[in-house]
């Protein structure tokens, strides 16, 4: 099982339109430090799942029929807007695994497409993709947002995006799932009170709570780039700031 993260940006990406900082300026001049929108490619057995759409390029990344599917997190923009124009395909149906959300993303659900969205997840249903298994898990999001548990090929990771601490029972229930890696939200640096996603703060509870083998952090805003610059050593020796392009 193969997990690249294709973006590890949150929604304003780095460097952010106009901005000065030290991170903004940073990835202007070094492209490696430049942040997409969250979302990652799952390859296992032969068959290849999107984790979120957020990407607007899709259908110049991916040809047709190279992608099984995918498994969205939540219909907020920046991890489904890739979906407004890869919909008007011809010639094939893609499934669209996620949350059950009536509004979706603007008229995406009113004029799908190509794309399926008739088999909407539960949470914490567990669905067998060929040899891969996948569990959706709730999220603290301001919308229905799932996390996703994957297993396969003797490998289990958590794909946790979009999320502000993590409900009790998703807590409850990934802690009795011994997790070889944890791909975690973590939008900002430690504030007083963070809003709708993690700081780093509220992500090392959650790694101190799940004891993954190993965490990558991700939905990286250009704050916390610019605060680690300043604080290289505050991460844990088993904790690692993801970045376009990595790999599990």
């Amino acid at each position: 099982m193969r997990l690249t993260l294709l973006g590890t940006g949150n929604a304003r990406q780095v460097p952010v339109y106009n901005c000065d900082c030290v991170a903004c300026r940073r990835a202007r001049g070094e492209s490696r430090y430049r942040r997409g929108p969250c979302s990652a490619l799952l390859e296992c057995d032969g068959q290849r799942w999107l984790i979120d759409a957020g990407l607007t390029d899709l259908t110049e990344r991916f040809a047709p029929r190279s992608i099984d599917g995918i498994l969205l997190t939540h219909y907020h923009a920046d991890h489904a807007q890739g979906l407004l124009h890869l919909r008007w395909g011809v010639g094939l149906r893609l499934p669209v695994h996620g949350p059950a959300d009536p509004e979706g993303l603007a008229d995406l659900y009113k004029h799908p497409g190509i794309l399926d969205f008739s088999q909407p997840f539960v949470a914490f249903e567990r669905r067998e993709l060929g040899r891969l298994a996948v569990t959706a898990v709730p999220l603290a999001h301001s919308k229905l947002t799932f996390g996703y548990l994957l297993e396969g090929a003797g490998r289990r990771i958590a794909y946790l995006t979009d999320t502000l601490g993590l409900p009790l029972e998703t807590e409850a229930f990934l802690a009795r799932q011994p997790l070889d890696e944890l791909v975690l939200d973590c939008s900002f640096p430690p504030r007083a009170e963070p809003s709708n996603h993690n700081d780093l703060s509220c992500a090392l509870e959650i790694v101190e709570a799940l004891k993954p083998g190993q965490t990558l952090l991700t939905h990286i805003g250009h704050e916390l780039d610019a605060w680690l610059m300043d604080n290289p050593d505050a991460l844990r020796t088993d904790v690692r700031l993801a970045f376009d392009g990595c790999t599990l």
